[in-house]
């Protein structure tokens, strides 16, 4: 039998229940897949608590990537025997295989394995979207991006450098520090023992930055709107401490005639062209060794829920991956 992550009623890392699950054959516009590896997400843990609140009982997860084994009608591009990955809803990544939407899915081109691409669909085309489209990020500009030694954070120092952007990126200690620098943060900010606020001014010797990438949340919101230079973009994607309160807008005035937006992926990549462009900007700087996929941690699927204790204990560096 198949085994797959349930959830049957929101809460802790406890709640995650191994069952075995009945898959069955795919209908219209859907594929069966073996998978080979599975995508850990913060999101996967909203889904967990109840902050994003799912219907339940349900999988979990949102990133796969393994083998074609079944496909049903209509589905003409692609085969049995294909492998593929997906960064996309509905949940229940978690599982030894399951059926997928068609349109969802991505070839995968034979530079990439299956571990890679469970580790960096999700974070990749996130920093896709963020580094090349919500603020197009420009040779010359000095950006700020929490988290920077987390799964988004590596690739997009790496990206970022890429484009010929400094980078600034907040971390929690000295190793993460030294992590993010490697992979192109050229100016690493311990935000538990200094003011990331004032050190960006320093840096940026008080003119504050165009852009601010926040998967952090309340802890960092108020604090990234004054690392903004004036008519600069707060990019809030995440909120890993936790919601971020009721603003007042005024403040965006006051701070300098400030932009803010809340993106998620699943806008982005809405249509298949838009996801296929995606996948593959993000394919095209792995193969030209301009980023490097980090899968810094693995764990048996089964295990599910020690990943979610590390992964909100701030235990993990770059990706985290699921082993069926």
């Amino acid at each position: 039998m198949v085994h797959a992550i349930r959830l049957h009623e929101a809460g802790g890392p406890e709640k995650l229940c191994w069952e075995e699950v009945a898959v069955g054959e795919p209908g219209p516009g859907q594929v069966r897949l073996t998978h080979a590896a599975i995508g850990l997400n913060y999101i996967d843990t909203y889904h967990r608590t109840g902050l994003y609140p799912l219907e339940l009982p349900t999988g979990l997860g949102l990133e796969g990537a393994g083998v074609v084994t079944a496909v049903g009608p209509d589905v003409t591009d692609l085969e049995v025997g294909q492998r593929v990955a997906y960064a996309s809803p509905p949940p229940g990544a978690y599982a030894e295989e399951r059926l997928m939407p068609a349109d969802r899915l991505v070839p995968l081109p034979d530079f990439i394995t299956e571990k890679q691409a469970a580790g960096m669909m999700l974070q990749g085309m996130t920093a896709q979207y963020l580094l090349r489209r919500t603020y197009p990020v420009k040779p010359g500009d000095t950006i700020l991006l929490h988290a920077a030694a987390g799964g988004v954070g590596l690739i997009a120092c790496q990206w970022a450098k890429h484009l010929g952007a400094t980078v600034i990126g907040t971390v929690g200690t000295e190793e993460k520090a030294a992590l993010a620098r490697a992979h192109g943060c050229d100016h690493p900010i311990i935000y538990t023992r200094e003011d990331f606020v004032a050190r960006v001014r320093e840096i940026t010797n008080g003119a504050g930055v165009p852009v601010v990438y926040d998967s952090v949340g309340r802890s960092t919101f108020m604090g990234s709107l004054d690392c903004l230079q004036p008519r600069g973009l707060l990019v809030s994607f995440g909120q890993a401490s936790g919601s971020v309160p009721p603003l007042d807008i005024g403040a965006l005035s006051a701070k300098g005639s400030l932009y803010l937006t809340r993106p998620i992926l699943m806008h982005y990549t809405a249509a298949r062209q838009e996801l296929l462009y995606t996948a593959t900007e993000l394919f095209e700087v792995v193969q030209a060794g301009a980023v490097r996929i980090e899968v810094n941690q693995t764990f048996p699927l089964k295990d599910a829920a020690e990943a979610h204790r590390a992964l909100e204990a701030r235990q993990t560096t770059g990706s985290t991956v699921l082993i069926p």
